[in-house]
């Protein structure tokens, strides 16, 4: 089988990958790049292998006129850099010592070790530059049937590293068969595991869940990681019931998939600190949340937050009270959010001032917003 693409085809990949293989080592993309190209899936990150050392990589790269920088020597990596595209090149590494968050490697010139060490058999799928796909572990069966499982001993893979947890949730979320549920043994080591997740740093814990809830539609492993007991230690207080709802309403008004959106029908406490937000989307998930619990139609909601977060609102509210959307809602929100309240504190003057003027204005904006934004400045003012 052989794997196709732009990506793949790239001169400047070809050319980095024969810095290799003219020297007589291998070149092979790995991990998401044939993973997505195999099953039609959009091709972001490109990942090369090889059993060139690091220094030998530099040194092969330096010659052929390219620039080699060393961004993650420690773990093998070098990013060798053709005509401004940079390419991450890790050599063949096996585990010798890990702690659940880090490990400690050496360098090998097998294919196998270097598979072996990865966490999913979907992602452990090797491509040459002409595109022949290298599966060291068998892992293709199992990526065609959208079986998204751990390599070998799934407790052994977790312990490794208990982001795994996170990720066998969101690859089932991504790449998973809707219609059928998670692998039974991963899901017990999870299960079994999980109090490994409070050993995980906030900031990836965070990136994680967020890949997750971006997802088509991630609410069934959500709902199997809140039942396997993996979402508690993760956010606590978190509930997965709202998320289907949200994801079915989301359609009715073109909303795209969108994590923070989906974080806010979670709930859970102190979510913003518990997954490291950054201040924008913490400032967000705030908003969003307090919009979707007042007393605003969907209208006065496009007024005050704008037709985006209105909309996200509208939706978070329905999903959480489990109804369906008001009728026209889109409109609603739209014509909120093109509305502009027509009567200025200059038009109030000097009829009015200081703390008097800020009541009037606020009892004229909201005789406007309740006449559905039709009341004129002229039948405002009463001038």
């Amino acid at each position: 089988m052989r794997v196709t693409g732009d990506w793949l085809t790239d001169p400047r990949a070809q050319a980095v990958c024969r810095v290799l293989t003219d020297a007589g080592y291998e070149a092979l993309f790995v991990g998401g790049c044939v993973r997505n190209a195999l099953i039609g899936a959009p091709v972001d990150d490109i990942d090369i292998s090889t059993d060139a050392t690091p220094e030998t990589v530099s040194d092969l790269a330096e010659k052929a006129g390219l620039k080699a920088v060393p961004t993650g020597i420690d773990h093998g990596t070098v990013t060798v850099v053709a005509e401004g595209q940079p390419h991450e090149i890790t050599t063949f590494r096996r585990d010798v010592e890990t702690d659940g968050r880090r490990a400690v490697v050496a360098f090998t010139t097998e294919i196998r070790e270097d598979a072996l060490r990865r966490d999913l058999t979907m992602n452990a799928l090797y491509a040459r530059p002409d595109g022949t796909v290298v599966d060291p572990l068998g892992g293709l069966p199992d990526l065609l049937a959208r079986r998204v499982r751990f390599i070998e001993d799934p407790e052994a893979r977790i312990r490794e590293d208990y982001l795994r947890i996170l990720r066998f949730f969101r690859f089932h979320a991504w790449y998973g068969d809707p219609q059928e549920g998670l692998d039974a043994d991963g899901l017990a080591a999870c299960a079994a595991l999980s109090d490994g997740l409070e050993t995980l740093s906030k900031e990836r814990i965070g990136a994680e869940l967020r890949k997750l809830l971006a997802a088509p539609d991630p609410s069934p492993s959500a709902a199997a990681m809140q039942h396997a007991g993996c979402l508690r230690p993760v956010l606590p207080g978190a509930d997965t019931r709202a998320l289907p709802i949200l994801v079915a309403l989301e359609p009715e008004l073109a909303a795209r998939p969108e994590a923070i959106r989906r974080l806010a029908v979670l709930g859970g406490e102190e979510a913003a600190g518990h997954l490291r937000l950054s201040k924008k989307d913490a400032r967000r998930l705030e908003r969003l949340r307090a919009a979707a619990t007042v007393d605003m139609g969907p209208a006065e909601l496009g007024y005050r937050l704008g037709l985006a977060e209105a909309r996200d609102a509208v939706l978070i509210r329905a999903a959480l009270m489990e109804s369906p959307l008001p009728p026209d809602a889109a409109g609603d929100i739209a014509r909120g959010a093109e509305a502009e309240f027509p009567v200025t504190a200059k038009d109030l003057m000097p009829d009015y001032k200081g703390a008097a003027l800020g009541e009037r204005l606020t009892s004229l904006e909201t005789r406007w917003i309740a006449s559905g934004f039709t009341l004129t400045r002229d039948e405002l003012v009463g001038r």
